[in-house]
């Protein structure tokens, strides 16, 4: 199935049935899969967690399967769990030695990240190299690193990555401080002080009209009050369908994950679907 596909399996769902679909996903496919049961500050739901390879230095890759009532949650967020679930159908084999990926799907993310929170709480952070949160990238075609308030060796690994690809600095990706209006799963990680960002795809034509939308939100909010800039026109709406969603923009972020992995690990690349063979394992602690 393609990252479009997976996300029309959740898409107009309530938040139970978007979370049973990414539980029959998997268990259909027979990855084990760790269950992590979110209470915390009258959020309910469960986390689902996959880990790749066994290396002691952990990747986290977050999505979150919730969406806020009202909206069918293509782009918030079913695009990033169909792009994560494709990268767990294809890449599991092709983790480099030494490095783990986990691939963490959040519950609650939309009632400020109650389920990132509390994986925090109850697993911990111990031998996390980075983290991002993805959000947000079934529309654009540019890549935006976002909350990237100093540099990290994380960061400089991810911009090489991206480097790599053939993207350029403020052209094909762009690297933000920390967003005052939104924010994501990776906020957690950040507070338990590990280098975690949020990762986005935007219109690169839009780019000067999202910042401005982005960090001057009641400058800009009369100015955009009938028409926000792409991806935001769709934001939180009842218009967040799969009919909106650009497979370029998944396939990007795909790369764009597919390049990070194989940085960190030091790789050239990893291999396509093809032939690939898939070891997951669920991660350790956690029931």
């Amino acid at each position: 199935m393609t990252p479009l596909e997976i996300a029309r399996l959740l898409e107009g769902r309530s938040n139970a049935e978007r979370e049973a679909a990414v539980l029959r996903w998997l268990e259909a496919r027979g990855v084990p899969v760790a269950r992590h049961r979110v209470t915390l500050d009258g959020g309910r739901g469960e986390n689902l967690a996959v880990d790749l390879g066994a290396g002691d230095r952990v990747l986290v890759l977050c999505a979150h399967h919730d969406a806020v009532p009202g909206s069918p949650g293509a782009n918030d967020n079913a695009a990033a769990v169909g792009v994560l679930l494709h990268l767990l159908a294809r890449a599991g084999g092709a983790i480099p030695p030494g490095l783990r990926v986990r691939c963490l799907f959040t519950a609650c993310e939309e009632l400020d990240y109650l389920g990132a929170r509390a994986w925090v709480r109850d697993v911990g952070v111990a031998g996390l190299v980075g983290v991002l949160s993805l959000e947000l990238v079934g529309i654009g075609d540019s890549l935006v690193v976002w909350d990237a308030v100093e540099e990290s060796p994380f960061l400089a690994r991810v911009r090489a990555a991206l480097e790599g690809l053939g993207l350029r600095a403020d052209a094909g990706y762009h690297v933000v401080g920390r967003i005052p209006r939104f924010g994501s799963d990776h906020r957690a990680f950040a507070a338990a002080g590990v280098p975690a960002y949020g990762l986005t795809l935007v219109p690169g034509a839009s780019a000067e009209a999202l910042r401005r939308f982005v960090f001057h939100p009641r400058r800009s909010a009369l100015g955009f009050l009938l028409r926000r800039p792409a991806p935001f026109r769709t934001y939180h709406t009842p218009r967040d369908r799969s009919d909106t969603l650009e497979p370029a923009a998944l396939a990007a972020a795909g790369r764009a994950l597919d390049a990070i992995i194989a940085e960190l690990g030091g790789r050239s690349g990893l291999p396509g679907p093809e032939g690939t063979a898939v070891s997951h394992r669920p991660p350790s602690g956690v029931s």
